[in-house]
């Protein structure tokens, strides 16, 4: 069978002014299921697609083909809706109504079938989209199929109205990049993603696996402080090549991060080794020995000198500094999203002006040491387990994209504080014992006091950092699930600003989140 993408007659076009379109020729009912597959992954609730063409064109089929797609099910059973207008699938990655309003007359008839209601949060399938009347939605995604030259092939012109223009434009270029790959006939299931807008699919073709990453330049936010956006301050991945550059650089210190089968830099597009999906926590806690294999991993990249930048394609990657500007940023979020969610307000200038200088003072003398690369987001959620492998190899390293150079305490920490993870108790001093035993086999001036030190530091601003982005993710970005994780990262908070050292930042969080002051 061939793809959609391989069948293209035209150019993707963006005329008239606030269109996009991209016509197709359709072989066969497969190659239909396969695009009504590919405009499934595209969609999400609150979406409008229009189906129009004639009689007997096929739009129930495509509309079928797209429920199922979406539901992950082949065999889900989809009915048309010819007689009953408005079928509804409540599916656990969101609901999809298919309404054919064939037989009504206009508008008017529409209250009788409580549509506004139906298509509330949902996506919405419409065929005869003409009965709504002359006024849809300025941002809506249309198809009108046609007949083909002989009776099994079909026409389609899929067209982006409003929004919708460069999601469709979005859409055709994976299309187009996964052709060119070799992988435009690939089965594609989607993976649930991370707490970044990245999209990931797991493709099969012919006993291979693979892993779509599609991963748009994200754009800069507004300014936050001194002209800078966040994005900028806290030394964030504005597009893929960070991860294509680390990526290589930790295989190439024997390391499992993904190899890159294909890449297209300027979309954001990547296809990359698969993984696998093992785990390394096992009903919410970790696997020992598997978690020490990952301590055994840091210890070993910190006692090796690494270079500051890599290479990404004809260019050279700089690695970004972990400084403490880029701490303070992070620290912020807690003033701006985690204490005026929680309390009702903000911190005063005054305040902020002390947390700024507390943090500043605790963590100047922890960026002043050796740096190394600092993955950033090293813990269980980007972590596999490949059992047929050997050392090192057998841990999937995953999610290093803002990657810095940074101390290294602040990966260990981020692996032995998961704020995902109910860690048994000795097990964290057990695995940090490991990983001070190992760094000081390998050089004897390693200092484990100055590392505790830091350890605890960076345990407290990495937490801090966490409740603010918790917050941020439920309330700005909808995902309310990680709020559950606030009580395990107020607790991991408490106890790093219970070393000694940090006891001028403890008395400030006991004033103004409420934390208990060691006694």
């Amino acid at each position: 069978m061939k793809g959609p993408a391989a069948r293209t007659r035209t150019a993707l076009r963006a005329e008239p002014a606030g269109e996009a379109r991209w016509d197709l020729d359709l072989p066969d009912e497969a190659a239909t299921a396969s695009l009504a597959a590919a405009v499934a992954r595209a969609l999400k609730p609150g979406d409008l697609l229009t189906l129009g063409g004639d009689l007997g064109v096929g739009k129930t089929t495509f509309a079928r083909a797209l429920v199922r797609a979406w539901a992950g099910d082949p065999e889900l059973e989809a009915p048309s809706p010819t007689f009953t207008l408005l079928q509804t699938y409540d599916l656990p990655r969101g609901v999809i109504v298919h309404a054919d309003l064939y037989r009504l007359t206009g508008p008017e008839e529409l209250d009788e079938l409580g549509w506004d209601e139906a298509g509330e949060d949902a996506i919405v399938l419409v065929e005869w989209p003409d009965r709504l009347g002359a006024e849809l939605p300025p941002d809506r995604l249309e198809l009108i199929l046609g007949l083909g030259a002989d009776p099994e092939s079909r026409s389609a012109r899929l067209v982006g109205h409003g929004g919708f223009a460069e999601r469709l434009s979005r859409l055709r270029d994976g299309q187009t990049f996964l052709r060119d790959a070799g992988w435009g006939e690939a089965s594609r299931a989607h993976i649930q993603g991370d707490a970044s807008g990245r999209i990931y699919e797991r493709l099969t073709l012919g006993g291979r696996s693979a892993i779509l990453m599609d991963a748009p330049p994200r754009p800069l936010d507004p300014p936050t402080r001194d002209g800078k956006s966040y994005l900028a301050l806290a030394k964030l991945a504005a597009d893929v090549r960070p991860f294509v550059a680390v990526a290589d650089g930790l295989r190439s210190l024997g390391y499992g991060a993904p190899e890159i089968y294909a890449a297209d830099l300027q979309t954001g597009f990547l296809l990359v080794e698969d993984l696998g999906v093992e785990p390394v926590v096992a009903l919410g806690a970790p696997i020992p020995s598997r978690y020490e294999a990952a301590v055994d991993l840091l210890a070993d990249l910190h006692g090796r000198s690494v270079p500051t930048e890599l290479p990404v394609g004809p260019e050279r990657y700089q690695l970004p500094r972990y400084d403490v500007s880029a701490f303070l940023a992070e620290c912020d979020l807690l003033n701006e999203w985690y204490l005026p969610e929680t309390s009702g307000f903000a911190p005063d200038p005054e305040a902020r002006a002390a947390f700024h200088a507390l943090w500043a003072a605790a963590l100047e003398p922890i960026v002043a040491e050796p740096l190394t690369w600092t993955l950033r987001d090293y813990h269980s959620p980007n972590l596999t387990w490949r059992g047929d492998r050997e050392g090192l190899m057998r841990l999937g390293v995953l999610d290093f994209q803002d990657c810095v150079l940074g101390p290294p305490a602040y990966d260990v920490v981020s692996l032995l504080q998961d704020a995902r993870v109910d860690m048994p108790d000795g097990l964290e001093m057990a695995l940090a014992a490991r990983y001070l035993a190992a760094r000081r086999k390998a050089d004897p001036a390693f200092e484990p006091k100055a590392f505790a030190r830091a350890y605890a530091t960076l345990g407290a601003q990495r937490a801090t950092k966490i409740l603010g982005i918790f917050v941020r993710l439920a309330k700005r970005d909808g995902k309310p699930n990680y709020l559950h994780g606030l009580p395990r990262v107020r607790r991991a908070l408490a106890a790093n600003l219970d070393h000694p050292d940090l006891a001028d930042l403890n008395a400030w969080y006991a004033a103004h989140l409420g934390l208990s002051e060691p006694g």
